[in-house]
């Protein structure tokens, strides 16, 4: 039997979905998703520099590979100039580079699957993911930023769910970073699934 409520009235579930939503869309759109940068080209504050800067650094780093094309850092760095400046297909090719020398280094994985989602392959960025996974088990934001994807990009609910809780058997206290803690998410989603069936 339905309850006939005022105009206007929204049921407490309704709020707890919305504002989880809201919070979740805040961690797609905050920077980076909270893509975990290996800090090399970040200020001391971790902000991003001035966009001369940027493509002056990106001038000098280019010329700098095509004389020492083996130089894994330097294609690194060169990565993290373009994902500063959306230049997406440019950071994908130099962190791709990066890893032909050297494969093992999941932070950069990581920021590869971040380009992959902004290059609208988000499988692709899964299996980049899970590729800094494999490389350590540890590895916290792959695991939560795979779990945006999942949700997000792909519909995987579940999949988005296991991929935070297996972030939470890492790290309990593993924070979004927007602050929310990944607990809360997790819960959250328990709950919402729990009240479908």
């Amino acid at each position: 039997m339905r309850e006939d409520k005022p105009a206007g009235y929204v049921k407490s579930e309704n709020v707890i979905w919305f504002v989880a939503l809201a919070l979740l869309v805040g961690f797609i759109s905050g920077v980076a998703f909270g893509v975990y940068k290996s800090g090399l080209m970040q200020g001391p504050s971790g902000s991003r520099p001035p966009v001369a800067e940027s493509r002056k650094a990106i001038e000098e780093l280019t010329d700098y590979v095509r004389q020492h094309p083996t130089d894994q850092n330097a294609w690194i760095q060169l990565g993290h100039q373009y994902f500063d400046l959306e230049q997406v297909d440019d950071a994908i090719e130099a962190y791709e580079k990066a890893l032909a020398i050297d494969p093992e280094n999941a932070n950069v994985w990581t920021d590869l699957g971040v380009m992959y989602r902004r290059n609208d392959k988000p499988e692709k960025a899964v299996e980049a993911f899970d590729q800094a996974m494999q490389i350590d088990p540890k590895h916290e934001i792959s695991r939560f930023n795979k779990g945006i994807v999942l949700f997000h990009d792909l519909r995987d609910e579940k999949g988005a769910l296991a991929a935070w809780q297996s972030l939470l058997a890492i790290n309990p206290d593993a924070k979004s970073p927007g602050g929310q803690t990944v607990k809360q998410l997790v819960d959250h989603f328990k709950n919402n699934h729990q009240d479908k069936k």
